[in-house]
């Protein structure tokens, strides 16, 4: 059992029973793969040693299970494959993967019959789950059912020394899905000849030219341009909606981004991995971030013309031009990724500057899948369609991962990490089914079954009508293809989130039982599966660190310090509550935070202003409306009180003047605050401080007051100190804080274990203080690996902690 169909697995166990002089059969089932073969002992014993030590690149095995035949039981001589037989599901459906070497070479080889073909795959790469209708994991069975094999794919297929033999997404120009490009308008496309790859060359010079174009790729639709072109940029970011949000970048090769960017050895390993997700790289401080040295815009038709020899790389220069400015405003990091898909590296092979590659969507909507979404979403984006002919079945988004103290971090797991099961430590392996519902940003969904959970790809916030009914078509999917059946669903304590009520109306219609989980506990939970800590072990000091979550008493949440396990946890300390000045809103417009924080901090409005009121932030909040938001508070009226670190982040970005007005996305006050921090010196820069709070005998929470560096802050922006140094200022004095008062709890409740989760911990800067510090303590620190420590990891969290209820202590 594991990851063994689809990914040559078969061939491979047909090569070695062949070689081993076994007689038998293999094929593909419900459970995974079936191997019925008869031999002397010593071959049988090194057919399994061979199994594991050859298993092909995209295959895992979690179980080889053995049992005699019977008695009666004939085996023919030789051996062979045969069809597939349906049985309960209980394999692994394998992830999307890059394109591999090899592939990548016929389709540049003129000689091949792959050339320049953009759907060539073989059992090494290529589409899993966004094809897939159902299992057993068979040609008919995808969305590849509408291409019938021609002859000569038919005989690659069927060949057990080829590469591509049982290949569900075979495919070739005379067979295969077909591309075409068209213009947004409607108006024909008019072109010199049609051979096989204009299509690509026109979009490489249209992307050259300045266009907008929108990609149909492997699991979604992309919108493209030149991202060393601002006009385009900036008219992207117009036309989507998209003001602020950092877009990705797309390079044909490392060379092309190493001008830009620093690539770590682990960081280039992602890159160039099967899994090819987006990657958050440093940018170079030497680069110039002006674009005084792009080619001027030109007008967007007529489309340009075509020749049969593919379109001459732009001109070297010794010096690369400059990216836009507007592709990651305020940050320090871009999010890069590699062509995956044949299709991309055909557009990309001349392309010797970055390409935006961002999702092809309307504002907050989720990315489209269709050639009819493209055509009615997206015309008033893009001037360009490349579309084609096979549908993509599951929408999966571009996965997004991060090297945090020299470890990978998944951020966002979709693209070739989802549907990958992730194995569950000690103590899980019977536990019955459960679903666990996820959370409302970020969200995924989580099937547990037989000591492994299932986590959807990344779907998005609910919040959004699309991606609600997007929420709900791959559930549904998912537990077909699975054949999963709860016996109880995992729902999170905030009853307004459309998970939540969706769980409680398939609870009530399966007449099953629901288990709350608290939000923060899921966190931490989430943490400890990720890290492989066994279900019966002893309690960590859970640190959840995010924007906000239902409490205990439906309070509001996020600046945690729990004794926490699978089964329990008690609140030992947490950030001190500050309102929230017209509730939603203060997320949207980040200076109600810094009021609330100042006042809180000082008293009242009256003695900041006569401490400070020269500095320019209590100038510009003066002229806000503070007396109606001091009413609000007065009437307890749509101001509740929450321990949020997420919007302490967003009240000291404010002050700086970073999104003080609006937030245009969510966490961008934080991580612009980073991004400023992190081009600080930070060697021998002074915390600003925190204090605790609280009398522990009384066995009340500890609470970790952010009062005392406000006044410092202020002090700082009166002198007219970088704020660079004040946004590093801020990060260090908020790791000592959190190590400190971690370092104490652990000794007075004799812990060993700190783990970390909560969208917080994202930040690199600080997950990177905080855990230097504590592992110089001596403790040990969990941080988030495989799945994210946002509320993308949620809903594992809530399956274990659910699981671990219905077993016996």
């Amino acid at each position: 059992m594991g990851t063994v169909q689809g990914v040559g697995f078969r061939p491979t166990v047909y090569r070695l029973a062949s070689a081993l002089g076994l007689r038998g059969t293999v094929l593909n089932d419900g459970l995974g793969v079936l191997i019925t073969v008869a031999g002397n002992q010593a071959s049988l014993d090194q057919l399994v040693i061979r199994l594991l030590q050859e298993v092909p690149p995209l295959a895992k095995i979690t179980c080889i299970q053995r049992q005699p035949l019977a008695p009666d039981q004939v085996i023919e001589t030789g051996f062979s494959i045969t069809a597939s037989v349906a049985t309960p599901a209980r394999t692994e459906i394998a992830p999307d993967a890059a394109t591999c070497p090899q592939c990548q070479a016929e389709i540049g080889n003129p000689l091949s019959r792959y050339f320049r073909y953009p759907f060539t795959n073989c059992t090494h790469c290529g589409p899993r789950l966004s094809i897939i209708q159902g299992i057993p994991y068979d040609r008919a069975n995808t969305s590849m059912a509408w291409f019938p094999m021609c002859h000569s794919c038919r005989r690659e297929y069927q060949d057990v020394d080829n590469r591509r033999f049982h290949a569900q997404p075979v495919a070739c120009p005379v067979c295969g899905p077909k591309i075409w490009l068209e213009r947004a308008d409607g108006k024909p496309m008019v072109l010199k000849s049609i051979t096989l790859g204009d299509e690509l060359e026109a979009a490489c010079n249209l992307l050259q030219r300045g266009e907008i174009l929108a990609i149909k790729g492997l699991g979604g639709v992309h919108l493209a341009c030149d991202a060393t072109n601002e006009t385009a940029v900036a008219r992207l970011r117009q036309r989507k909606g998209r003001y602020h949000k950092p877009l990705a970048l797309m390079v044909r090769d490392l060379a092309i981004i190493e001008p830009y960017c620093h690539i770590s050895d682990p960081e280039r390993q992602l890159l160039e991995s099967p899994a090819a997700p987006i990657v958050l790289l440093r940018k170079k401080e030497d680069r110039k971030t002006k674009n005084e040295d792009q080619p001027p815009y030109l007008p967007p038709s007529p489309p340009p013309p075509l020749s049969h020899s593919p379109t001459p790389p732009l001109p070297h220069s010794p010096t690369p031009p400059s990216l836009a400015p507007s592709l990651a405003p305020g940050l320090h990091t871009l999010g890069v990724m590699l062509p995956y898909t044949p299709l991309h590296h055909l557009i990309l092979q001349c392309c010797d500057r970055p390409i935006v590659m961002t999702s092809g969507n309307r504002v907050d909507e989720p990315q489209c899948i269709s050639n009819e979404e493209v055509r009615s979403q997206l015309s008033s984006i893009a001037t360009y369609f490349v579309l084609h002919n096979r549908d993509i079945v599951n929408r999966v988004d571009d996965s997004v991962v991060r090297v945090t103290a020299g470890v990978p971090q998944v951020l966002r797991r979709a693209r070739g990490y989802a549907p990958a099961p992730i194995q569950l430590p000690a103590g899980f392996e019977s536990v019955p089914p459960i679903l666990a519902m996820g959370s409302e940003l970020k969200n995924t969904f989580c099937l547990l079954r037989s000591g492994q959970a299932i986590l959807a790809q990344h779907l998005g916030d609910l919040g959004h009508a699309a991606a609600y009914q997007s929420y709900g078509h791959s559930l549904g999917l998912y537990q077909q293809l699975f054949q999963h059946q709860p016996q109880a669903i995992a729902l999170d304590g905030h009853p307004e989130y459309r998970s939540t009520k969706l769980g409680h109306d398939l609870a009530q219609a399966q007449a099953l039982p629901t288990i709350t989980v608290q939000h923060h506990h899921a966190h931490i939970a989430a943490c400890l599966a990720d890290n492989g800590v066994p279900l019966v072990t002893s309690p960590v000091l859970g640190i959840a660190l995010d924007g906000l979550g239902y409490g205990d008493r439906q309070d509001l949440w996020g600046g945690e310090f729990l004794l926490a396990d699978y089964r329990q946890y008690r609140r030992l300390a947490h950030l001190k509550p500050i309102a929230l000045l017209g509730g939603a809103q203060a997320i949207r417009q980040p200076w109600r935070n810094t009021y609330a924080q100042l006042v809180a901090a000082f008293g009242d409005w009256e003695t900041v202003q006569a401490q400070f009121g020269d500095v320019p932030l209590v100038q510009w909040l003066d002229q806000q409306p503070l007396g109606l938001l001091d009413q609000m508070v007065a009437q307890d009226l749509n101001t509740p009180l929450a321990s949020s670190m997420g919007r302490l982040f967003d009240a000291v970005a404010a002050a700086l003047g970073m999104c003080r007005e609006t937030a245009s996305y969510e966490g961008q006050g934080a991580v612009e605050l980073e991004s400023l921090a992190a081009t600080a010196t930070l060697t021998g820069l002074p915390g600003y401080p925190f204090q605790v709070a609280g009398n522990e005998p009384s066995g009340a929470a500890l609470v970790l007051d952010p009062g005392p560096l406000w006044p410092q802050i202020l002090a700082d922006l009166q002198a007219e100190t970088p704020t660079p140094a004040i946004a590093a200022k801020f990060h260090i004095g908020l790791a000592e804080a959190i190590a400190t008062l971690a370092s104490h709890l652990c000794q007075r409740h004799q812990l060993t274990t700190v783990a970390l989760s909560g969208g917080v911990w994202q930040n690199q800067l600080l997950t990177e203080q905080v855990c230097q510090r504590l592992t110089e303590q001596g403790v040990t620190v969990l941080t988030h690996h495989h799945v994210p420590p946002n509320d993308g990891g949620l809903s594992l969290g809530q399956a274990v902690i659910a699981a671990a209820q219905t077993i016996p202590p």
